[in-house]
């Protein structure tokens, strides 16, 4: 619930918050914002006119922009809620009309593409501290958002070298006062680790549903039928937005094909196991995978519910 993220704050964190793109992440920033008084102000910022008129509906901000570099003028902290393959295109609009001490952030799940897009194009005076809220769901748009998507859940900071410290701290206030537990690391690990954790779990999802669909003995009524357990749960991921995951991949490409290299390995051990009848293989993998759901469950970061812990919850 709600107040699972405390009192709302005395004096606002922020003057003025620039959200650009209000879907899921955007618009769950926007109501957890406003629950908790981080901004004075805040401005929803995207191209698409029917999300704007949604956003109004919603009062999910105070101010609305179709143009970015109108939304973020005069903004102290700006947000990119967008595909990371737009990063450079909007940077390059709202760059003059960002003012030194102003901070700049995301909420990408890339990193080193994010740094090398935005870095060349920073105005003198401004604070770029990148940011990956390591949550969601596979819905998206202004009403997918919830007060406390960010709750109990990890947000990494990687801000480049020599990124200004007091702007590190405010941002990572602003994600602590969320609800979110903060780390900070290099953009080279975040992609690494994400590689592994996120981006590959993705692509196996996305390439399995695929598969199914593909299978000309198997009718997609029978697909759908017979979802239960694990292929009901790859579905739920490869729901997710198509234009996101393919700018991760293509973003993140290196430290995704060494991870798929690495699952590849793995997986023709495997086969190799269930080839040649070697029951004791496949016991220890499966134990150990078994070990790892459960740490996943008793730190927090998971319910035993089959609703990957997810559940939407009243607002």
């Amino acid at each position: 619930m709600p107040e699972r993220l405390g009192p709302p704050r005395e004096t606002p964190l922020f003057e003025r918050v620039a959200i650009i793109g209000f879907g899921l992440i955007g618009s769950s920033i926007a109501r957890a914002a406003r629950h908790l008084n981080l901004a004075q102000t805040i401005v929803a910022v995207d191209r698409s006119p029917a999300v704007l008129e949604r956003v109004r509906a919603l009062r999910l901000a105070d101010e609305t922009a179709a143009d970015a570099a109108e939304g973020a003028r005069g903004a102290d902290n700006v947000i990119f809620c967008i595909p990371v393959g737009a990063y450079g295109e909007t940077m390059r609009r709202i760059a003059g009309a960002l003012a030194p001490g102003a901070i700049l952030s995301d909420v990408g799940s890339v990193k080193g593409a994010v740094l090398a897009q935005v870095q060349p194009l920073l105005p003198a005076g401004v604070h770029f501290v990148p940011a990956h809220p390591v949550a969601g769901t596979e819905h998206s748009g202004p009403d997918a958002g919830f007060v406390t998507l960010f709750h109990n859940r990890w947000c990494i900071l990687t801000p480049p070298d020599g990124a200004d410290e007091a702007a590190v701290a405010r941002v990572r206030a602003f994600w602590e006062a969320m609800g979110s537990n903060v780390e900070v690391m290099s953009a080279g690990h975040h992609d690494l680790v994400l590689a592994i954790t996120s981006h590959v779990p993705h692509l196996i999802a996305f390439n399995i549903v695929g598969t199914a669909a593909d299978l000309e003995t198997v009718t997609q009524s029978e697909v759908i039928k017979f979802s239960a357990g694990g292929f009901r749960d790859f579905t739920r991921i490869a729901a997710s937005d198509p234009t996101m995951w393919r700018d991760v991949f293509l973003h993140n490409k290196e430290a995704v094909l060494e991870m798929l290299g690495r699952f590849n390995e793995d997986l023709a051990a495997l086969a190799r196991a269930i080839r040649w009848g070697d029951g004791d293989a496949l016991f220890a993998l499966f134990s150990r995978t078994r070990a790892i759901r459960r740490g996943i469950i008793s730190s927090g970061q998971e319910t035993p519910e089959p609703d990957f812990g997810r559940r939407r919850e009243p607002q």
